[in-house]
């Protein structure tokens, strides 16, 4: 059946020694990690490769998220980085030869105020001008495409309206980590678990290694690629990141027949919600307001969000909560990313995604592999470098992030 778990492939089993050296490691095995290892691979003929996880193949991040896929932001720069992703999305599966249940059931953003009908439709005349599919739906229309939402004018958050982008989607996190895993195996590039990276060897203001709890490893480029941790690494390498470290939070039901066909996020209330393959409601919070590194729910938080959702949805009233979890997301002054060089020479920087980290799993790895193959940044990526905190060419996409930071 397609909604069963596969076999674990044996790539997961296999753990390497380190080699000496090799031309390129990546730090971090999550989702961004692994697509990059696969397109330097598949674009840039670099295979002598090591991908360096203090834990287990994609145990971080990648294993708490909501997998909802989307490219419908605001500003041009970001519509672009994302569009390319979805785009790869839409191919992977056939490329991959993986089938990670990708599934384009179409997303939808509520408007509760008239301040956010303004900015909706602000941005569906932005995503249009970029080529993106998106549309304005009427509280009739969202009901039509979502019948067990409540649209009634008399609730705490009145559904005045959304946004529609019908190719977006979600995709099971797990099997993605897995499908770009196993065709880096296949290339022949080393993912080495419970290997943690504690320090850079660095001359002359060049990487030329790096320090792990299983010895030392040569290498030309560094790529770091670890969600929420990017900070500590970058300590490490001697210079700061200007991200924060916060833990954002998520749910999922039991196991129930399907009665949600889309997926719809809240940014106001701080509430999105799908439903998975198997069944289960998958929903997402907001963040912890406070700077920290644990990987479970806060209660509050929780409640907030369960609040919400069942004046939103009143039929999840009868269902039962099965778990809660906290990712750790880096979260910018723009909530947009940092994908490019570092002020050590060969050390690069792919982090802080806030909560669009899975969307673009594949654009991401596509961008910064092509950076650290070439030393150059592409095009989709250039204007996500540190240095526009120092210009001030920031990409402000808080109203756009799907949950305020």
């Amino acid at each position: 059946m397609a909604d069963q778990l596969p076999e674990h492939p044996d790539f997961l089993w296999r753990n390497p020694d380190p080699k000496p050296s090799y031309d390129v490691v990546v730090v971090g095995a999550g989702g961004h990690g692994l697509a990059t290892a696969y397109y330097l691979a598949k674009n840039h003929g670099i295979t002598n490769v090591a991908v360096l996880e203090r834990g287990w193949l994609a145990g971080g991040n990648m294993a708490r998220n909501t997998a909802i896929i989307r490219s419908n932001y605001l500003w041009d720069e970001s519509s672009a980085i994302y569009e390319h992703s979805l785009k790869l999305w839409e191919g992977l599966p056939e490329e991959l030869e993986y089938d990670f249940l990708f599934s384009q059931r179409g997303v939808m953003n509520l408007a509760h105020t008239l301040q956010d009908v303004r900015d909706s439709v602000r941005r569906v005349g932005a995503n249009k001008l970029n080529g993106i599919d998106a549309e304005w739906l009427e509280p009739e229309q969202v009901k039509e495409l979502c019948p067990i939402i409540n649209i009634s004018d008399t609730i705490r958050y009145p559904v005045l309206g959304a946004t529609f982008q019908p190719r977006g989607g979600i995709a099971k996190h797990d099997h993605v980590a897995w499908a770009f895993a196993r065709k880096a195996d296949e290339y022949g590039i080393d993912l080495i678990q419970n290997c943690a990276v504690t320090g850079f060897v660095i001359e002359r203001g060049r990487v030329v290694g790096v320090e792990t709890s299983r010895g030392r490893i040569a290498t030309g480029k560094v790529g770091l690629a670890a969600a929420g941790h990017s900070s500590v690494l970058a300590e490490l390498a001697g210079f700061d990141l200007p991200v924060q470290s916060h833990p954002l939070q998520a749910l999922v039901s039991e196991l129930l027949q399907p009665v949600h066909p889309t997926v719809v996020m809240s940014n106001q209330v701080h509430v999105y919600v799908s439903q998975a393959h198997k069944g289960e409601l998958v929903m997402g919070a907001g963040i912890d307001a406070y700077n920290g590194y644990g990987q479970r729910g806060g209660f509050h938080v929780v409640e907030h969000q369960l609040a919400a959702a069942v004046e939103l949805f009143p039929i999840f009233a009868r269902a039962h909560l099965l778990r809660t979890w906290g990712g750790i997301v880096d979260v910018t002054l723009d909530a947009s990313p940092i994908i490019g060089p570092t002020p050590v020479e060969n050390l690069f920087v792919n982090c802080g995604w806030g909560t669009g980290g899975f969307k673009a799993t594949p654009g991401a790895g596509w961008v910064f592999a092509h950076t650290i193959a070439t030393g150059t940044a592409h095009a989709l990526n250039e204007p996500f470098a540190l240095d526009r905190f120092v210009s001030g060419a920031l990409i402000d996409e808080h109203g756009a992030a799907g949950v305020a930071h």
